[in-house]
């Protein structure tokens, strides 16, 4: 089986698989150590993994795992950062200049957020301000605006002289940093829960969807659990 190699995301991102570890027989296996009796093949064993998902008997789930690699911006780190059950390691803005590269919405992203979102709050424009496409280009224009005055700020504070854990702090959270993250499927599964859901922020969705993709084609049978249960 070819693993999917890259998935391109938003503008500048994508999230890249590194390796994974472990299956769904490796699951199994574990679940059946209190017995000795490992893996007797599905015909069996897919009840038994329905039955360890549907009951939260969550401990084999972490026999297996994936290693990815994250370019997004750092408003998005920030919200993926907060599972803490997770390793990763981020490029760091204290050692090297970061890329000058920015998330810029679509004009249908700006207008799509603002108009239609009556399930999430933090989507919602101000009440009684009607988003059009002229306000969105406007929109697009001021981000980009203020892009180039962090970069230029930035690399002017560099060319002073002053330190790069200093001179990043002009530095906006649309900007794209890159890092390793490595987590269980139990934790990936939890990841999808939050992330994914319809509540989220429409760009950490399309990286979760991204992760969803790499469990569907690794660890299909959990991936049919987990499908079955989004859509209970």
């Amino acid at each position: 089986m070819k693993t999917i190699a890259e998935i391109k995301l938003l503008d500048h991102g994508y999230l890249r698989f590194i390796e994974s570890w472990g299956s769904d027989e490796r699951i199994i296996e574990a679940a059946r150590m209190s017995t000795d009796k490992g893996f007797q093949g599905w015909d069996t064993d897919m009840r038994l993994l329905s039955y360890l998902y549907d009951h939260k008997h969550s401990t084999p789930f972490e026999m297996a795992g994936i290693v990815v690699e994250v370019k997004a911006p750092l408003f998005i780190f920030s919200e993926w950062q907060r599972h803490r059950t997770q390793s990763y390691n981020e490029m760091s803005a204290r050692y090297i200049p970061i890329p000058d590269e920015h998330y810029l919405p679509t004009i249908e992203r700006i207008m799509e957020g603002a108009n239609t979102s009556t399930t999430n709050k933090q989507a919602q424009g101000v009440t009684g301000t009607q988003m059009t496409w002229s306000k969105a280009v406007d929109a697009q224009n001021a981000m980009l605006g203020a892009y180039y005055t962090t970069q230029r700020a930035y690399a002017g504070l560099l060319a002073l002289g002053v330190t790069k854990e200093l001179a990043r702090l002009p530095i906006t959270v649309a900007r794209y940093s890159k890092m390793r993250a490595s987590a269980n499927l139990r934790n990936r599964l939890a990841f999808m829960t939050l992330r994914s859901d319809p509540s989220a922020q429409w760009e950490i969705r399309q990286y979760s969807d991204a992760i969803g993709q790499l469990v569907k084609e690794l660890f299909p049978r959990t991936w049919s659990k987990f499908a079955e249960g989004q859509t209970k």
